[in-house]
């Protein structure tokens, strides 16, 4: 890598993990020799840019943009335009779309271009006084432009306003700020260009207050009811995620119609590409019955007034709800609304807020270009029959838990691990997130022998993700021993857990799944118990987790005929002995361990003994795997005519007759 490309990469990073500068991975930045023009590619954030998310293209060739004639008509020039900026890629194999700024990267004489859309800076830009406060703060050593549609038009626009200004000053301006868009900073150096984006928040932070961090406020206990039927409301063959936020920043404008308007039109392209240009308010907030029927009856009259269903919501006292088609994207809208705040926010305070008209406002939403980042911004991830479908697995941190996280992780599910151990947990959820996928996962310590925890737990996935359908209850224990030598506080505490906590993870699990059949009553959804082999036979020397585990069994088959009318469907996976977990294999407290010291094997005296031992009894000649486990969850999810099974993976261990 040349120390050049390095700098920018490094540039593009710092300002794109700065949500001040750039929201939602936007903004643009470039990198030029005397052949050659570097430009971050559509659609790749600025935040992770690497010299693999460059574009190359050959700058003679570029250059036929600025002297070409194109057609009158939008739709087939911007086409046109489109053609020739990829005719000039240097490594088209590679399959990457250059920016629609690329030929105004190109015009600038400066090596590199910042582009970004600072939050402070569109205060100004987006007021009524736009033109007026540029002027009084940088005079000279900025250039003002008007709003015009960005792509070819802004290009000619752009090319123009910097002739005449080369001509006056005899060199380019270094700073170029877009009335309705965003500040273009060029310089030969990236601590040139630093230098430059720093004074010009000097100067506005001179005039306008910046807004302090918000603080977050506590999630509204009436959207447990809401979430869950909104949700099915939004979906059609995949279900919606809704992400929820509520801040102080928030509060300031959802106590009325009249506040809410003032942050209810689109003042720049990225608001449009992510949230689209209508938003949602609900007044009557006061229980969960009062903003379903209001729900019900705006999205009638919105969608016919506006072609589609709203993005964003904003509830009275309650919050912002983001619907999208994934939680990164869900994200993406929050970030880039409460962006929009904040730029209403700064605009109101320079003479007024001047939003998109309705002409430009089209343009942008139909343009070809924005279609695309909208699609690239959505990541839809590799097609799965569990796209945005949301699972908590209680005891997920390790073992067969975590092993079914991560393949429910795989497939785009948002994952809602519940575990006891903290540390574990959030080291394991953090390790998934490094996947980069449009789907989440969230850790939440839950004790499943407390039901208020469990209640807290769905709630928790109900508020990050909008609702619930897989409800997995893998937590357990297991304490061997005869009946000489298991104490009724040994046999108590494993019957909370393993039975006891299956019970309250189906109570809670199916009063949100039972909201959504309300709404939906053809969608399934699903409550698991991973539950074992000991669960289908007795177990000699292990009755206490044995008892617990056949009393599951009962436990599915009759909650699988009462919720059926539902369509939850109430199934168990009964795996053989997993050697490499940690019930089996911890040094201290495995099984393997334990039936060694209680002599649960004759004549055994290694923990090799044992493990052979067990291993024999298989058909198979060997322990049940994370994937065997999951390939059976796969087929109960997917399965729509299967309930009340307890279905052995056992390796032949036990047949059912």
């Amino acid at each position: 890598m040349r120390p050049e490309i390095g700098d920018l990469v490094n540039v593009s990073r710092f300002y794109g993990n700065n949500g001040e500068y750039v929201i939602a991975g936007g903004g643009n930045t470039s990198f030029k020799d005397e052949n050659t023009l570097w430009i971050k590619a559509s659609g790749t954030s600025l935040a992770e840019l690497d010299e693999k998310g460059l574009v190359a293209l050959n700058r003679d060739r570029l250059r036929i943009v600025s002297r070409k004639v194109y057609s009158d008509d939008t739709v087939v020039r911007e086409d046109q335009v489109k053609n020739d900026l990829y005719s000039s890629i240097i490594d088209a194999g590679r399959n990457l779309r250059p920016s629609v700024e690329t030929s105004l990267h190109d015009l600038i004489r400066y090596r590199f271009v910042v582009h970004l859309h600072p939050t402070l800076i569109n205060g100004i830009l987006c007021s009524r006084n736009a033109r007026n406060t540029v002027a009084r703060l940088f005079g000279e050593k900025a250039m003002f432009v008007p709003y015009t549609d960005p792509g070819y038009t802004l290009f000619k626009t752009l090319e123009s306003l910097i002739l005449s200004w080369r001509e006056k000053y005899s060199t380019d301006p270094q700073i170029i700020l877009l009335e309705n868009h965003g500040s273009f900073v060029s310089a030969d150096s990236v601590e040139e260009i630093k230098h430059l984006y720093d004074w010009i928040i000097e100067a506005i932070s001179t005039i306008v207050e910046p807004l302090s961090i918000p603080h977050e406020l506590p999630f509204n206990p009436v959207l447990n009811k809401v979430l869950p039927a909104l949700r099915m409301m939004l979906s059609d063959e995949m279900p919606a995620v809704i992400r929820y936020r509520h801040n102080s920043l928030i509060a300031n404008y959802y106590k009325s119609e009249q506040e809410f308007h003032k942050i209810s039109l689109p003042l720049t392209p990225d608001i449009i590409v992510y949230c689209k240009t209508r938003y949602m308010y609900v007044s009557h907030s006061g229980s969960a019955e009062k903003i379903l029927d209001s729900l019900r009856m705006q999205f009638p009259r919105f969608r016919n007034e506006y072609g589609y269903l709203p993005k964003v919501i904003v509830i009275k006292d309650a919050g912002i709800l983001a619907v999208d088609n994934s939680a990164a994207s869900a994200d993406s809208v929050l970030d880039v609304f409460e962006d929009l705040i904040k730029v209403s926010h700064y605009s109101s305070l320079c003479g007024g807020t001047k939003a998109l008209t309705p002409d430009q406002t089209m343009f942008i939403d139909k343009w070809e270009v924005e279609n695309y980042r909208r699609k690239v911004a959505r990541k839809p991830g590799k097609e799965s029959r569990l796209n945005n479908k949301t699972a908590i697995i209680t005891g997920g941190a390790q073992g067969f838990g975590a092993g079914i996280a991560e393949a429910l992780y795989r497939q785009n599910v948002n994952v809602v691990i519940a575990d006891l151990n903290e540390d574990t947990g959030t080291r394991f959820v953090s390790g998934l997130m490094k996947n980069r996928q449009p789907n989440r996962a969230v850790f939440v310590k839950t004790d499943v022998s407390d039901p208020v925890s469990v209640i807290n737990l769905v709630e928790a996935a109900v508020s990050e993700f909008g609702g619930l359908d897989i409800m997995i209850s893998n937590a357990g224990i297991l304490k061997a021993g005869g009946l000489d030598e298991i104490e009724p506080a040994q046999f108590s505490k494993t019957t909370e857990i393993n039975y006891n906590g299956y019970f309250y993870c189906a109570k809670y699990a199916s009063e949100v799944m039972k909201i959504q059949n309300s709404e939906k009553p053809e969608y399934f959804t699903d409550i698991i118990q991973i539950n074992s082999k000991s669960g289908l036979r007795g177990s000699n020397r292990n009755f206490t987790y044995a008892g617990s585990k056949f009393g599951s069994i009962g436990l599915t088959q009759s909650f699988a005929l009462e919720l059926a009318p539902y369509r939850i469907k109430v199934n168990a996976i009964c795996p053989g002995n997993f050697y490499e977990g940690p019930l089996w294999s911890d040094p201290v407290n495995g099984l393997f361990v334990q039936y060694l010291k209680t002599g649960k094997v004759p004549g055994a005296k290694t923990i090799e003994d044992v493990r052979k031992h067990y291993e024999d009894q298989v058909p198979l000649k060997r322990g049940c795997r994370l994937d065997d486990v999951a390939k059976a969850l796969f087929y109960i999810i997917d399965q729509e005519y299967e309930t009340g099974q307890a279905i052995p993976v056992t390796g032949g261990q036990v047949m059912l007759g």
